[in-house]
């Protein structure tokens, strides 16, 4: 009985210090990836600073017409309170509208999955709806609607659910079939499906879109500020715009640009919190030493 415990050992020993050391090969591979990751785009953009000072500081370029990095960073410390109760304004209804776009696009995508002739009814003007360029729309809707907060919200909605209905449309039809053929023989309704098969397997198309129409909420309410408006990012780029500030100007596109990654990293956070298999798919590589059973 000794002896078979001890031939029975050997080869699990074996196969649990393959194992860790897979596993911790894994770990030392992850780390340069990483690193990298990170690496490159930070030298990226520190290379494309320092040409731009140079040509600044050497005058490459006109002063008046392109400020240095260094009077953009120095308007946003200076302008700092004014520049984020402006930032304030604009996130909040860059979240109203992606909010309501995300949720009309859900609602939609739905229809358009249960109801074929919704499908057919509904997928040209959805497709339409993207060919009218946003700026066309944008006095529409001030024009109806007044300069308050509504108009942009509503524009930002437009520009944010077509991704979302895309995407998920896309996402629904995915489902294997035989899945839902088998919940069709055990009398699965409708909504039973759609929970069980169709919202997970369209989870991945989902978060896409999400991440889509993160970059374009931002953007769509401040071209609405544009076009009429009291406070906002863009209300204060049209007023600096007319003065010649163009530092100020800078200052308010790296706040834009910085909204919109800071909105779809959150995206890619919930991503992490609502689907935490795939960074076990991520990490998990193919190898020659598996554990057998």
């Amino acid at each position: 009985m000794a002896d078979r415990e001890k031939r029975g050992e050997g080869p699990a020993r074996l196969r649990a210090e393959a194992s860790a050391g897979l596993s911790a090969a894994r770990r030392k591979g992850a780390r340069p990836d990483s690193l990298l990751r990170w690496t490159a785009p930070t030298l990226t953009v520190l290379f494309v600073l320092v040409a731009w000072q140079a040509a600044c500081t050497f005058e490459a370029v006109p002063s008046f017409l392109l400020p240095s990095p260094l009077d953009v960073a120095l308007t946003l410390v200076n302008d700092a309170p004014l520049l984020a109760s402006h930032a304030l304004v604009t996130l909040g209804e860059a979240l109203a509208g992606l909010a309501c776009g995300v949720a009309a696009g859900f609602l939609l995508a739905m229809a358009m999955d249960r109801f074929a002739v919704v499908d057919k009814a509904l997928s040209p003007l959805v497709t339409i709806s993207q060919t009218i360029p946003t700026v066309a729309i944008a006095p529409l809707l001030v024009l109806w609607l007044g300069y308050g907060m509504l108009p942009k919200v509503l524009l930002v909605a437009l520009t944010t659910f077509f991704p979302i209905t895309v995407s998920l449309a896309s996402g629904f039809r995915s489902v294997d079939p035989d899945v839902i053929d088998l919940m069709r023989t055990m009398n699965a309704s409708w909504w039973q499906m759609f929970r069980f098969a169709k919202l997970p397997a369209a989870a991945d198309s989902f978060f896409a879109g999400l991440r889509i129409s993160a970059t374009y909420a931002v953007v769509g309410a401040v071209v609405a500020e544009w076009l009429g408006g009291f406070e906002g990012l863009g209300v204060y780029m049209t007023r600096v715009r007319k003065s010649y500030r163009y530092d100020q100007m800078f200052a308010v596109i790296f706040i834009i640009s910085a909204l919109s990654l800071l909105l779809m990293g959150a995206v890619r956070v919930l991503e992490r919190a609502c689907m935490p298999w795939k960074r076990v798919e991520k990490h998990e590589k193919p190898h020659s030493l598996e554990e057998k059973p």
